[in-house]
């Protein structure tokens, strides 16, 4: 029997015949691959009549034919039901029926977007439970209901809380990074989220069906949670698109409308409330987990607090999980979280009072990078209970007297604060990109810290407002720096900026303005800045010039905190939790080393460097001009350790044309060297020329190093290609330069590129990141370990593109750990060992060089014979190989050594140069690394 929770409508919606009616066509089934013990997954593709519209469904089972609950996995905004395929075969195989589908105006679904219309898409959902009912494997609670739920992210996990607001046989529902109110979402108060908005019809205009049934490029592509193609110009105007692609005909005419005045109407925010949960959220009543990214500018934690709140009031179990990511960056525990939605449903939907479904509330903190593979590091932090957003505050002191700046006419130059699918990939390291202009805002900052602080929540300050705007009026972007004890490092947490419209200030209004929410920890020592701001680029402004002058009233920012969030013990050293500086200094470069570049190439610089420039000599030899890269003296020490180096003394050259390997054991310094090369730090001695021009932290010569490092970020609902465009747009650099074309040809994605990147197995995801370096056709090309993580056949695809790149006349420098690879790859070597150079060269010198010989054994050799072999005058080391002894000569003969090995009465059976990279690797850094 179904618990129930009380609930307000419980109208019975028609089943039986009525639902057998809505399947038109025959059905496909297909059984899908499985793990070892795991049942196979069973699919059945129909497409089901609604009215209106014809939609594309799936249906997967597994396992005999017990009963099971159901589950509805709805995808994102622009996608399809084949965005969602992975998740929903693990649900199957955990003993569910699922059923997934393409919404109105996707994949190949007919109809028109209607935003999760409740006349359309919602009724939509309430018509593929009816038909769940009719299956036999599906657990019923009545007649016409089965037991279900629903879970998808943003579009998805809007109309799973709209499902369970309208139908009251939905039991448990699990909501991702979507909207409570999508009025506000667009319009935060009263401000025109113009560029998100941009994307959303964007997406709408070219997705969907076109005439004859096929699904157009967009469409298969996926395109998002919410993101959208977006062009390397910009949002593609909807205007432009005659009819506004697959949108309701009053969806097209509102956004047009709102576009065209650069501010929302009544009405518009009518229609938008109407299509959104909380005009039906007294209705919820049912188990919610809510989810929602912390770099995410599209929906913000404010959507989930608001979710949360208004359910927690129905008396529902709700439980609150801010993950790490979001629109801004895509979603980096989607293992995680989908492990946690399958326990969410075991709970309630299997009623298995056993599973634990977690905390009532967590958040995912950075902990350091993992030195292993250079990833950051999450660690949960819990609390039985939801803090809210406004918890018990602690008030900080800021100074600064009132300040005047301007709108300026047009709106432009516009502020930066977030990029729409780029900002939270680097906001994740706690780096910044943000950009203020001045004359553009006002500043206030306090003292500097004498203890951590951890905000958790919305800070909020007062402001006095005078405009001079003939209305009276303003627009004004809010925002809190993290600033560093140089005052040179800046960090917006999440790249989140809070907009506000202040009517009537002619004269002076006063306005409380709620800060974004986010999860982040200020260091002793540092302060905290408050940014009041006439533009950004995110939102629409006053095209009308103006003089506003803002003060902080009181002086006081309020900023919660929620000290019985407690952090799981992560159990690591006390140093990896200093975040790298580098990481903002390689976002910062994205907006000023590569508009400033003179030549082609994807840029990676910037740096935390002190003043001055690093050592070195001019700024440009001429000599060198031909020269990709020179390294000559280079030094780098550890921090608070005079005598122990990263690198030291190391000096090489690189030419046009070769795929370079840097090869060396844990701590050889590799990585150190390339982040110098990069740019990211700065060397204690020594220099680095790239093209005859020294390398420092910003230097415009970076424009034309393209890098690659592993575990690059990429929006997972959009399509490769949109990715990429993304990507090139934030540079700020004109379309023509990109390259795109030919970096694409080069990584061989083909149709894939216009795909969901969350469809793509690991090695496209490799693939499409070393496009994303290419961009641009950089003369140099940095990649580390560009093969982890990919089986046989994909490690070759990637050797292909780095020798298809550099056939062109380029320079591809490959760090990895995968010797025989390196050995197929790359023309050259360079092997460190300790931070020193051991040797450099061509890979068939150093692999079959004269002063490395391999000894092949007829029988077993004592150890101390092995030792006296070391010991000789002119051999510099013996080792131990699966096929005998590498011995490497240091002014010995092969005739000599011949002679000591028979006088060592050592049982040889030969003696030659050998022929394997591994076994001169092991030689020449003397033992396994």
């Amino acid at each position: 029997m179904k618990l129930r929770l009380p609930r307000r409508r419980r109208s019975r919606l028609l089943a039986g015949a009525a639902a057998l009616a809505v399947v038109a066509g025959a059905g496909t089934w297909t059984a899908a691959a499985s793990a070892d013990d795991a049942p196979a997954v069973h699919r059945q593709d129909r497409m089901v009549d609604m009215p209106g519209a014809a939609i594309d469904t799936s249906y997967f089972t597994a396992g005999g034919g017990e009963k099971r609950p159901a589950v509805l996995l709805a995808h994102g905004f622009g996608g399809s039901k084949d965005d969602v395929r992975d998740q929903a075969e693990q649900l199957a195989r955990d003993g569910y029926a699922v059923l997934t589908w393409s919404a109105r105006g996707f994949g190949r679904s007919g109809g028109k977007i209607g935003l999760n219309d409740p006349d359309h898409e919602v009724k939509d959902v309430s018509r593929l439970i009816d038909w769940l009912a009719t299956r036999p494997e599906v657990q019923l609670d009545g007649a016409g209901d089965p037991r279900v739920g629903v879970t998808g992210a943003s579009y998805g996990g809007a109309v799973s809380l709209l499902a369970a607001g309208y139908d009251h046989r939905v039991d448990a529902i699990a909501p991702e990074i979507t909207y409570w109110s999508l009025a506000d979402s667009l319009f935060p108060n009263d401000v025109f989220k113009k560029l998100w908005a941009g994307v959303f019809f964007t997406t709408g205009s070219a997705s969907g069906v076109q005439p004859g049934g096929a699904p157009g490029a967009a469409g298969a592509a996926g395109a998002g949670p919410a993101g959208g193609a977006v062009g390397a110009g910009g949002p593609v105007d909807p205007l432009a698109a005659p009819g506004c692609g697959r949108f309701q005909p009053e969806l097209c005419a509102m956004y047009e409308r709102v576009a065209v005045a650069g501010k929302p109407d009544q009405q518009a925010r009518e229609l938008l409330e109407r299509r959104s949960p909380a005009a039906v959220g007294d209705r919820i009543e049912v188990p919610a987990l809510i989810v929602q990214g912390q770099a995410d500018s599209l929906f913000p934690l404010g959507q989930a607090d608001a979710m949360a709140t208004a359910l927690a009031k129905n008396g529902a179990p709700v439980a609150v999980d801010w993950a790490a990511g979001g629109h801004d960056g895509g979603m980096t525990e989607e293992d995680r979280v989908r492990g946690r939605v399958t326990a969410w449903f075991d709970r309630y939907l299997k009623q298995d009072a056993a599973v634990d479904t977690g905390p009532q509330f967590r958040v995912s903190r950075t902990g350091g990078i993992d030195s292993t593979d250079g990833r950051v590091k999450l660690r949960g932090a819990f609390d039985d209970h939801y803090p809210g957003l406004v918890s018990d505050g602690r008030k900080i002191a800021l100074t600064g007297t009132e300040q005047s700046f301007a709108n300026p006419a047009g709106g432009a130059p516009p502020a930066l604060s977030s990029l729409p699918g780029i900002g939270g990939q680097l906001a994740g390291l706690g780096a910044s990109f943000a950009l203020d202009f001045p004359g553009q805002y006002a500043s206030f900052e306090s003292k500097p810290l004498e203890r951590e602080l951890r905000i958790t929540g919305t800070p909020t300050v007062t402001l006095k407002v005078r405009s001079s705007a003939a209305d009276g009026s303003a627009v004004l972007f809010g925002k809190v720096y993290d600033v560093g004890p140089d005052g040179r490092q800046q960090v917006l947490p999440s790249q989140l900026v809070a907009p506000v419209r202040v009517e009537n200030a002619a004269q002076g209004a006063e306005v409380k303005l709620a800060l974004p929410a986010v999860d982040y920890g200020v260091q002793p020592g540092h302060r905290l800045r408050l940014v009041v701001a006439a533009t950004d680029l995110g939102y629409a402004t006053p095209a009308t010039p103006a003089t506003y002058t803002v003060s902080t009233g009181d002086g006081i920012l309020t900023v919660p905190v929620a000290d019985d969030v407690r952090t799981a013990s992560a159990g690591l050293p006390s140093w990896t939790w200093g975040l790298p500086l580098g990481a903002a200094a390689l976002a910062a470069a994205l907006l000023g080393v590569r508009r400033r570049g003179s030549g082609s190439g994807a840029a990676v610089t910037g740096g935390d460097a002190p003043d001055g420039d690093a050592p070195g000599g001019p700024e440009h030899e001429a000599a060198l001009d031909g020269v990709p890269l020179q390294i000559t003296g280079l030094t780098k020490r550890y921090a608070k350790a005079q005598d122990r180096y990263a690198v030291r003394d190391l000096s090489l050259r690189v030419e046009k044309g070769q795929v370079l390997g840097l090869l060396g054991p844990n701590g050889a310094g590799k990585t150190t060297t390339l982040r110098m090369l990069m740019g990211l730090i700065t060397p204690d001695a020594g220099e680095i020329r790239v093209f005859g021009h020294a390398v420092r932290p910003g230097a415009p010569v970076l424009s034309r190093v393209g890098a690659f490092v592993e575990g690059a970020g990429f929006l997972p609902h959009l399509s490769g290609r949109a990715n990429l465009e993304l990507y090139w747009q934030a540079t700020g650099r004109p379309t023509t330069d990109s390259h795109m074309a030919e970096a694409l040809e080069i990584a061989g994605l083909g149709d894939a590129l216009e795909r969901a990147v969350r469809t793509y197995s690991q090695g496209m995801r490799q693939r499409l990141a070393i496009a994303q370096a290419m961009l641009g056709m950089p003369d140099l090309l940095i990649l580390d370990e560009p093969t982890n993580g990919l089986d046989p056949p994909q490690i070759r695809e990637m050797r292909d593109v780095m020798i298809r790149y550099a056939a062109a006349g380029r320079t591809v420098i490959v760090s990895s750990h995968l010797l025989s690879e390196v050995e197929q790859t790359c023309s050259h070597l360079v092997v460190m060992d300790r931070g020193r150079l051991v040797q450099a060269g061509p890979v068939a010198e150093i692999t079959g060089g004269g002063d490395t010989l391999l000894v092949t054994l007829a029988g077993p050799v004592a150890d101390a014979a092995v030792e006296k072999l070391a010991a000789l005058e002119g051999v510099e080391s013996v080792v131990a190989a699966e096929d005998g002894l590498l011995v490497r000569l240091d002014g010995a003969t092969a005739t000599g050594l011949i002679t000591e090995l028979v006088r060592l009465e050592v049982p040889v059976s030969g003696v030659g140069p050998h022929r394997r990279l591994e076994d001169a690797f092991l030689t020449l850094i003397g033992g396994p690394a």
